[in-house]
């Protein structure tokens, strides 16, 4: 089917004029893909995910930023990240691809599977790990679940896309190691196991060339080493130079209209300087992708209920039991609660830019508390939109705290500290919340903390509280599924993806992240999360892969099972459930090798399984290893290779958490003493401080710098020209026009103009809508040089 499909493709395009094969390389609106009447070819739609479908109602406008059809809001990835369950990442996907069928959309744009760097990046509520084979198995399952529907998945942000401040013109830049077993390896991974329609470039730049022609990215990695045979489409106003980017594999330029770079096709296969054939195999995938969306059927509706119970069962699945003194969870009916904290009558459930969802419903957990005939009062504590602490507001719910039971409170990060187009600053809770939590643990003891939150947290009151749930961002059903876990209804199975550190400062990227710079030097290499704080031998809060039940587990026993030859094998483990509840357990697998020659982590995840065991009972799992689970990308050899010698097994309930060991030697390469870092040569004043001759020493040579230009030019920025003179008479009609059409106090109108200071200059084509195009703004940049020069 696939071949029959590429060959009517292919005989489509033989029929196109050079003029319709450029046309069709760019959109045709903010959320469409151009098609072709004469020949057949409809115009496909492609929207916002990844948690759910964004699509706006009524007609598009250019900048996507009016009001979306409802849909189900899903867990975002921060959550569904934790339940370490491919099934429940494919069912979600399943059911989008059932609400995209339903409203006419071809192409969803999501999963977003960016490595969690820093705990201060503003989107990554929208992303599933610090871990690249826990992302990438998310990520894949998710893919595979949309496209059993006939549509299609946009996977992002290609690559490398970290933070949020300067993402429109950062330079990421990163050793060629660390690019491939952290920032490349999920995508990898989900280009070859679930075939994705799409893959989104980001914005920013890897080591000094941008993603949208990237030719290491698009066309060695993607392309020629990893088979991708779908389309590569910019992000949102993502285009540097249109004929680079074809040359290196990117089709589809979005949005549209973008007649001036089409004209720009043209005009270089008329040259010389872009083969035809170049063209021609771009337009053949892009004709295939909607031959494609056009086979899908139409008019299937899907059942709006069963995808709100869907996204309560994965959101209590998923959700992480971090601690649970005196067995204080669940709670008893027979028991009296104080429900204190806004997040408790008003969840936040999801996060704030793009992906924000219009949902069919919204819980509550005063309402569920209700549905469990828990005895509770409810006082507010605080009031959303304002981080200041309220002391009236204290004083009600230290009142009503007194004499119960326990103590529940709702408290974590609002929409606004959160959100696509800005980072963090810090990683703190609002004042108004910590206030609480403490002033209520002065008068009941018995304290249970909810934390409703896309990413981590610090926890100065961590030792005041018996008991805190971690419900992340748990989707439409959020307020509901802590009252599950809460009470019990869903025993708590749900591990972290992500490695809750004691401080700001113990991060690796803690020098080097998100600062005004373009140039984000990522100087702590492959050892990110768990990897640098067990290389670093640091104390964390709260362990990757960490996670409480109500019930318990022995790890009773570990077989392993290697091929050498042929370089594969299993791991067999047996678990027992030892409590008295039915319960689920996740069982992770990581290996390192003590003895190694180059600079490794002390383990890495490498599989992982998810089993439910009724109490009392065992279950013998098995996780598969192959040549990967034991190999290094060698920059020498531009290879992936393993290092003969000796290796250690571990499974583990967590990555600090070791039940089980095993070693095994594993043939492969010779390997000489290989310099890298030491904790002795970078660590200092207990932070990692990297210095820039030790980070080239480990890059390889001079790191690709890019300098400030002298000159204005498309890649400036427009908040750097408004500041010119020149810059000021001629931008500032289109700042304030920008500020009256986003006056609104949301979440998209804040993320695009806290976008605005850092957009480069050739993407006001997107702000203005068409109006404006590549070459009138290059005019407008020579009139202000030769200002400038005046």
């Amino acid at each position: 089917m696939v071949v029959i499909m590429r060959e009517r493709a292919r005989e489509l395009v033989m029929q196109m004029t050079l003029e319709e094969k450029a046309s069709l390389c760019s959109g045709e609106n903010f959320w469409e893909m151009k098609g072709l009447e004469r020949l057949g070819l409809e115009k496909i739609m492609v929207t916002d995910g990844p948690h759910g479908l964004r699509k706006q109602s009524g007609d598009p406008d250019h900048l996507g930023i009016h009001g979306s059809v409802p849909a189900t809001c899903f867990p975002p990835a921060c959550l569904s990240a934790n339940s370490w369950n491919k099934k429940a990442l494919y069912a979600i996907g399943k059911a989008m691809g059932e609400e995209c069928v339903q409203e006419g959309v071809s192409v969803i744009l999501g999963p977003g599977i960016n490595i969690k760097r820093s705990p201060l990046c503003g989107r990554n509520f929208e992303y599933f790990s610090e871990d690249p084979l826990l992302a990438g198995e998310c990520g894949t399952a998710l893919v595979q679940g949309v496209q059993s529907q006939g549509v299609g998945t946009s996977v992002k942000h290609y690559a490398a896309n970290s933070q949020e401040k300067t993402r429109l013109t950062s330079n990421s830049i990163i050793d060629e190691r660390a690019l491939r077993e952290i920032y490349l390896t999920a995508f990898e991974m989900i280009v070859k196991e679930a075939k994705p329609w799409t893959l989104m470039c980001s914005y920013n730049k890897i080591n000094g060339e941008y993603g949208c022609q990237n030719t290491y990215t698009l066309d060695k990695c993607l392309r020629k080493e990893w088979g991708f045979e779908g389309i590569v489409v910019t992000d949102w106003g993502a285009m540097d130079r249109r004929v680079d980017s074809l040359k290196a594999g990117l089709e589809l330029e979005m949005p549209g209209p973008a007649d001036y770079n089409d004209n720009e096709i043209v005009e270089a296969v008329k040259a010389g300087e872009l083969s035809e054939e170049v063209l021609n195999d771009s337009v053949t995938k892009l004709v295939e992708m909607i031959l494609k969306a056009q086979n899908t059927p139409k008019g299937k509706k899907y059942d709006v209920e069963s995808h709100h119970k869907l996204a309560r069962k994965v959101a209590g699945d998923s959700m992480v039991l971090l601690k649970n003194e005196d067995n204080i969870l669940p709670l008893k009916k027979d028991k009296s609660y104080a429900v204190l904290g806004a997040f408790a009558k008003t969840p936040r459930y999801q996060g704030a830019g793009s992906s924000k969802i219009n949902p069919h419903r919204i819980d509550n957990s005063l309402e569920a508390f209700d549905e469990a005939q828990i005895t509770y009062e409810y006082a507010q504590g605080y009031a959303l939109g304002k981080a200041g602490v309220d002391a009236d507001l204290i004083k009600e719910a230290c009142a009503c705290a007194k004499g119960k039971d326990g103590v529940i409170v709702y408290a974590g990060l609002p929409d606004e500290y959160e959100s696509e187009g800005f980072d963090r600053s810090n990683m703190n809770m609002p004042e108004s919340h910590v206030a609480l939590i403490e002033a209520v643990a002065e008068v009941n003891p018995n304290l249970i903390v909810v934390l409703m939150c896309g990413s981590p947290v610090l926890m100065p009151w961590n030792e005041k509280a018996k008991g805190i749930l971690l419900a992340y961002l748990g989707g439409e059903a959020a307020g509901s599924a802590c009252v599950d876990v809460l009470t019990g209804a869903v025993n708590p199975s749900g591990k972290l993806a992500e490695t809750y550190p004691l401080s700001l400062e113990d991060t690796p990227a803690y020098l080097h992240f998100a600062h005004d710079e373009d140039n984000i030097e990522y100087r702590e290499s492959i050892l990110v999360g768990y990897r640098y704080y067990d290389w670093a031998d640091k104390g964390v809060l709260y362990p990757f892969g960490h996670g409480m039940s109500y019930t318990s587990f022995s790890y009773d026993s570990m077989d392993l099972i290697w091929d050498d030859a042929k370089k594969s094998g299993l791991v067999r483990v047996k678990v027992t459930n030892t409590g008295a509840i039915k319960g689920k357990e996740i069982i992770q697998l990581y290996i390192g090798m003590k003895d190694s020659n180059i600079m490794r982590a002390p383990k890495e995840l490498k599989g992982f399984v998810k089993v439910e065991i009724e109490p009392s009972q065992s279950q013998i799992v098995e996780i598969p290893l192959n040549e990967r689970s034991f190999s290094y990308y060698d920059v020498s050899q531009s290879n992936w290779n393993i290092e003969e010698g000796t290796y250690q097994l571990y499974v583990a309930a967590s990555s600090r958490d070791i039940r089980l060991t095993k070693e095994i030697k594993v043939s492969g390469k010779a390997v000489n003493k290989t310099w890298g870092y030491t904790p002795k040569d970078v660590i200092h004043n207990n932070i990692l401080d990297v210095s820039r001759e030790q980070f080239e020493k480990l890059y390889g040579g001079p790191l690709p710098i890019e300098e400030e230009s002298t000159e204005i030019n498309m890649n400036s920025k427009f908040g750097d020209v408004i500041k010119l003179e020149a810059g000021k008479a001629v931008f500032r009609p289109v700042l304030e026009q920008a500020e009256n059409m986003l006056a609104n106090d949301d979440d998209i109108s804040r993320m695009v103009l806290a976008m605005m200071n850092d957009l480069p200059l050739r993407s006001l084509t997107m702000f203005a809508g068409g109006t404006l195009n590549k070459g009138q703004i290059q005019a407008i940049i020579d009139q202000i040089n030769a200002g400038m020069e005046d």
